[in-house]
């Protein structure tokens, strides 16, 4: 299931990125060390906290809408959607062959740089579907 909650992002003294999500309080919170590494633990956190309230069957509230938000002018306010569909599909990980053609040259400098195609093929995917 696709879910969007917005998150609130504050810079701290220590210079850490505090991020929380106002919907979700007390229970989803996290920081990060840039607004990168914010970005990729907003969305770790909304991700797990979701998984774990789906696996237990309990409700969820309604998203706000970022104008009815309470929050300072030091905050950023940011959407971060979580599928948690395929974040159950990538935690069982379970590989399947593929067969598929690629041009011989290609293949042959793979195989003489011990190219590992599966793993290539894996990160390409990855990065083309904009997957984390």
């Amino acid at each position: 299931m696709k879910y969007l909650y917005y998150a609130l992002f504050k810079k701290q003294s220590d210079d850490k990125i505090e991020v929380t999500f106002p919907d979700l309080a007390p229970h989803a919170a996290t920081y990060g060390t840039t607004m990168s590494d914010a970005l990729h633990m907003a969305h770790d956190a909304l991700e797990g906290y979701l998984l774990v309230v789906e696996d237990l069957h309990e409700k969820l509230p309604k998203a706000s809408s970022p104008e009815s938000l309470t929050h300072d002018t030091s905050q950023l306010i940011i959407p971060i959607e979580v599928d948690t569909t395929l974040a159950r599909e990538r935690e069982d990980n379970v590989s399947i062959k593929k067969t598929l053609t690629i041009p011989k040259y290609l293949n042959d400098l793979g195989k003489q740089k011990s190219i590992n195609f599966s793993a290539t093929l894996t990160d390409a995917l990855k990065h083309k579907l904009n997957i984390l």
